[in-house]
């Protein structure tokens, strides 16, 4: 899952994970400010990669607030959250902090209120998407800083032009478990060309919710887990089926959290891999053939995707608020968030700097504009409420076990909700 993004860890990596994370920190910054009369206020985010932007920002901030020092932390994905909760329990969190799933230390009272601190004018600037993913009872718990848009298919061109399928079919392409369905007959007719058509796996944020929601279905109704619906039945037994039907890789190897799809597509194995922009700077750089990005295929309702968004929220005990706020107002502004597009790395969340992305991508001749459309239409949630972390590491196993077919389709969605609805109650 991305996550969205989460991946389930055995107990001993994350213990060794923690080891090594307390012992050797990596701080990236300025040396210390000892003695200089600054304030330093702690960033953590979990990819490095973003540490250049963050970075330059910063420095642009720093001449203009010689009082504030920012220090950026990085703290891998694969023990990101574990961490996190860890140290805002024992309260030694950074003041300021990445998240994406944030609803357990909102509720908790951990997070500083964002649309206090800021104020109406900053939330305007914002995704609003990315601002409603942030908003509970009514606050805003975080700054959005970048978004994903929504899902799209990238394909090898040079395997569909091998096929004698011309790009304009998968635009047209639909599915459907009870009618007409166009997307599995030109899946088979790729095959024809490549070891595999498509990566249908157990992936929540690329699959499992632009399934669902194309097939009419939800994933939550508020705090509760419904996506055992029939529609749920429906998505994930088209999706099951695919596999089945040895269109996409093998479940063993795609299980929750792994890159072996994006490896093959960038390998030339796999024709068409659905995915978000986070894999687009990668497979622009490594892909070694002929690849656009297409709609994702129409379902029953039509096409639905979701667009996840990265915020940064706040210690609401930080020692220094007032820092904090200027850091924040900082990273909000167009002025600041603008960085995080440098090098169409990712889509910046203050709305008048998308296009930026955008002109970065049509300057090299790549049509980004699946992933913006596909957002005109309905969106389904990407998740939240209580216990929401621990909800997709109940539900990830029992979705591996049911992509390797060895759990029936509608046991293994009631079995997932169940365990799902079990990590909500008090």
């Amino acid at each position: 899952m991305r996550a969205v993004k989460t991946s389930t860890l055995n107990v001993l990596a994350v213990a060794l994970g923690m080891v090594l994370l307390v012992t050797a920190a990596l701080w990236l910054g300025h040396d210390g400010a000892g003695g200089t009369g600054r304030t330093v206020i702690r960033l953590r985010i979990w990819d490095a990669s973003f540490v250049p932007a963050y970075r330059a920002a910063l420095d642009e901030f720093q001449r203009a607030e010689p009082d504030v020092e920012v220090r950026i932390t990085v703290v891998p994905w694969a023990s990101y959250q574990q961490k996190l909760r860890l140290d805002v329990a024992g309260g030694t969190v950074d003041d300021l902090f990445w998240t994406n799933l944030y609803t357990d230390y909102a509720d908790a009272g951990r997070l500083a209120d964002i649309g206090a601190m800021l104020g109406p004018d900053a939330v305007r600037q914002w995704d609003p998407g990315a601002v409603e993913q942030y908003t509970r009872h009514g606050k805003l718990w975080a700054v959005p800083q970048f978004v994903d848009g929504g899902t799209a298919v990238y394909y090898n061109s040079d395997v569909l032009t091998a096929a004698g399928i011309d790009p304009a079919e998968l635009a047209r392409a639909t599915w459907n478990p009870h009618g007409p369905d166009s997307f599995e007959p030109l899946l088979r007719r790729i095959t024809a060309a490549v070891p595999w058509a498509y990566n249908a796996a157990n992936d929540f944020q690329s699959l499992s919710l632009p399934y669902l929601g194309s097939a009419g279905g939800r994933f939550q109704d508020g705090d509760r887990y419904v996506f055992d619906s029939p529609q749920g039945v429906d998505a994930f037994g088209y999706l099951v089926g695919l596999v089945r039907a040895g269109l996409t890789p093998p479940a063993a190897d795609t299980r929750s959290g792994s890159d072996f799809a994006k490896n093959a597509f960038l390998q030339g194995k796999l024709a068409l891999f659905q995915s978000g922009s986070f894999t687009l700077a990668q497979i622009a750089q490594q892909a070694r053939f002929g690849w656009g990005i297409a709609m994702i295929p129409a379902g029953p309702a039509g096409r639905v995707s979701t667009d996840n968004a990265i915020g940064i929220a706040a210690d609401a005990h930080t020692a220094h608020p007032d820092a904090v706020r200027r850091v924040l107002t900082w990273l909000g502004s167009a002025a600041g968030n603008r960085y995080l597009a440098a090098g169409g790395q990712t889509i910046p969340a203050v709305t008048a700097d998308q296009h930026l992305y955008r002109d970065y991508w049509a300057a090299r001749g790549i049509d980004v504009s699946p992933f913006f459309d596909v957002l005109n239409g309905p969106r389904i949630a990407s998740g939240g409420g209580p216990g929401f972390a621990a909800a997709l590491q109940a539900i990830d196993p029992i979705f591996d076990e049911m992509f390797l077919g060895r759990i029936p389709v509608p046991e293994a969605l009631h079995r997932a909700r169940t365990a799902a609805q079990a990590t909500a109650q008090p």
